[in-house]
């Protein structure tokens, strides 16, 4: 299994930066990839951006040029490089990674979640 622990959330002004870090531990060798999704209040939990093992990347529309995905792979960390961030940012943010389990089969794994607010 995969556990994962997100950390860097908090309230920045529009057009402020922050980072977002989530930390793998576990069966960490099996995960193919990682990402992050992102929940406002009353809307479903969306992607965000997502990299491979290999190092490919893709994003939501809403965030391209704005955001940057990445991965320490020593420390098995992805971080969300997030800039220009908009009020319509506002969200609780997830971070998930897909693994394959002992049986062969491919498993997602979810954070808990970290705030991040935008104020305008």
């Amino acid at each position: 299994q995969v556990q994962l622990v997100e950390s860097g959330g908090g309230l920045v002004q529009a057009g402020g930066s922050l980072r977002l870090s989530c930390a793998a531990s576990g069966s960490t060798f099996s995960i193919t990839s990682m990402g992050w999704y992102r929940q406002a209040p009353g809307k479903q939990r969306d992607l965000v951006a997502f990299i491979t093992s290999g190092g490919s990347t893709v994003y939501a529309d809403s965030v391209k040029g704005r955001f940057t995905i990445s991965r320490d792979n020593a420390k098995n960390t992805v971080y969300l490089q997030m800039s220009d961030l908009k009020p319509e940012d506002t969200a609780v943010y997830f971070c998930n990674a897909l693994y394959i389990s002992g049986s062969d089969q491919q498993m997602g794994s979810w954070g808990q979640g970290t705030q991040v607010t935008v104020s305008s």
